[in-house]
């Protein structure tokens, strides 16, 4: 009986000695890959370089948030914000890829390699949960990207939509300097290979947009296309291949990734297979951002920079008509303000005018194109942009009294004498700190001596003496001058008075500077 109980029990416990199927093992290795990956990314944050770059991210980000360029953030424009949120994560993306390059050969300059070899988890599976550690800062970095746009979305005088793929790219960013990171210490599994490779690809990058000259389908092989300098488009004249990009990257993350566990000796059916779908993923996406701008788009661009009173909506504000882009009707009743504003210190026929303000934007060119605009011919037609806020809004002024002083924005741009003081009394007579518009609407943000008061289109000239007296008016009480204005408004608006009898119809002392007797001054 004793012979039958122990032959029974060393037959029921000898399976357990056999090693079960693979399949049983898949959750244990995926949870112990994913704690490696957790470990990794604690060391990743506990290295000073990584850890300085995520605080510079997190307080560059907010100093801009915080602290817009002149103003002009307070009414941002939405499908322009969320490709602002791409190029700060670079920095932190390069970091990540030298520190997990450094932190996949740690065992190599420790000399521990060997041990890694009684080990139950693969070399491959080690690479896999070094670029796994990589999502973390994935993570926060979205979330840094999710709080920035909706931080501007939110503001009230926000306008456009933004697109998610344009979002995504910073976050896509750094899960592409880790996959590259190990992918580059399994192939030159050297340290000092990290800063001639960065170098090289740097020079290479250089070398093939200097050869291709903004090629499109090459510029968009990089990780990130900002395309910048123009000013805002309306959202459908963009013509940026956002979605398509995303799937190009994320082929490409996962290509690399593949590649690396390749190399390190994971070459399963699985991710063979991966790799393939990958690459078709990659090519796919490459395929779709090739083409350039279509010939749609183009028509459509001309047509909206030639021809804007096409596609645009006009409204009546009291007596003028403000006609926008479809997304920025909201912001007729602003510009609306300006206008009455500057048109309530006028005086003769330019009280009453009925004016016709106009959103222009020159597409023509492109979205890395600063193209200046061309001044409207049409009499009693004003130019906006498509920026508000900060200094456009003075420099809107400007052009509102350059309109009422001169007729039409052709004829401003000639103003070669004593009329650019009573435009720039106009424009900023009604502000509550008028001196410090004036240095700001002006190119050279100085407040003596002769320069340029920027508008949306002609900028308004004045020299030394016409600086004298623009300084006297604005910085007396403008009830004691709106009645001397409308007196005299004949007078103050006729090219051939001079700069010094503006100042004695005005009440304010006469200059003595050159260019203060000279009815023509622009040379002078």
């Amino acid at each position: 009986m004793s012979e039958l109980v122990t032959r029974t029990v060393v037959e029921e416990a000898a399976p357990t000695g056999v090693e079960p199927p693979a399949q049983d093992l898949h959750p244990n290795r995926t949870r112990a890959v994913i704690a490696l990956a957790r470990f990794e990314a604690r060391e990743l944050l506990m290295q000073i370089p990584v850890l300085v770059f995520l605080l510079l991210y997190v307080a560059y980000t907010g100093w801009g948030m915080f602290n817009g360029r002149e103003g002009m953030d307070d009414y941002p424009v939405l499908h322009d914000v969320d490709r602002s949120t791409q190029t700060a994560p670079l920095l932190l993306a390069l970091v990540l890829f030298v520190s997990i390059n450094r932190a996949v050969l740690r065992s190599r300059r420790q000399g521990t390699d060997r041990h890694f070899d009684v080990l139950v988890m693969e070399p491959w599976r080690r690479s896999l949960a070094h670029a796994l550690s990589a999502v973390p800062f994935a993570v926060f970095t979205a979330l840094v990207v999710g709080f920035e746009f909706t931080w501007a979305a939110l503001k009230p005088g926000a306008v456009g939509h933004g697109s998610l793929a344009e979002l995504l790219v910073g976050p896509l960013s750094i899960l592409l300097a880790g996959a590259l990171g190990v992918l580059v210490a399994r192939s030159i599994p050297f340290t000092f290979a990290v800063p001639p490779f960065v170098i090289g690809m740097y020079v290479l990058t250089t070398l093939v947009a200097a050869s291709t000259q903004g090629t499109h389908w090459v510029q968009w092989l990089a990780p990130v296309v900002t395309e910048e300098g123009a000013h805002p488009f309306p959202s459908d004249l963009l013509g940026r291949p956002a979605a398509w990009h995303v799937l190009y990257l994320v082929g490409l993350i996962v290509l690399l990734l593949c590649l690396a566990l390749l190399i390190n000796g994971g070459r399963t059916p699985r991710i063979k297979a991966i790799t393939v779908l990958a690459l078709a993923v990659m090519a796919q996406g490459i395929a779709g951002q090739a083409p350039g701008d279509s010939a749609a788009l183009i028509a459509a661009r001309a047509k909206a920079s030639a021809t804007p009173e096409k596609v645009q909506t006009c409204v009546a504000h009291e007596r003028s008509t403000y006609c926008a882009y479809p997304e920025w009707t909201g912001q007729t009743a602003d510009w609306a303000e300006v206008v009455q504003r500057v048109q309530s210190l006028a005086g003769g026929p330019a009280s009453a005018e009925r004016l016709t303000v106009r959103q222009r934007v020159d597409a023509r060119s492109g979205l890395e194109s600063d193209s200046a605009l061309e001044p409207a011919k049409a009499p009693g037609v004003v130019t906006v942009g498509t920026r508000w806020g900060g200094n456009r809004i003075p420099e809107f002024a400007v052009g509102v009294a350059s309109v009422l002083v001169t007729g039409d924005e052709t004829s401003s741009g000639e103003v070669c004498d004593a009329r650019s003081v009573i435009i720039m009394w106009l424009a900023l007579g009604s502000e509550s700190h008028p001196l410090t518009m004036l240095r700001h609407v002006r190119l050279d943000d100085s407040i003596t001596g002769g320069g340029l008061a920027l508008a949306p289109t002609n900028p308004v000239s004045m020299n030394a003496a016409q600086t004298e007296v623009i300084k006297e008016l604005l910085q007396k009480p403008r009830y004691s001058v709106i009645p001397k204005v409308k007196a005299h408004w004949a007078e103050l608006t006729s090219p051939k008075t001079t700069t010094a009898q503006v100042a004695q119809l005005l009440g304010v002392p006469t200059p003595t500077g050159p260019g203060a007797l000279s009815v023509k001054t622009c040379e002078e």
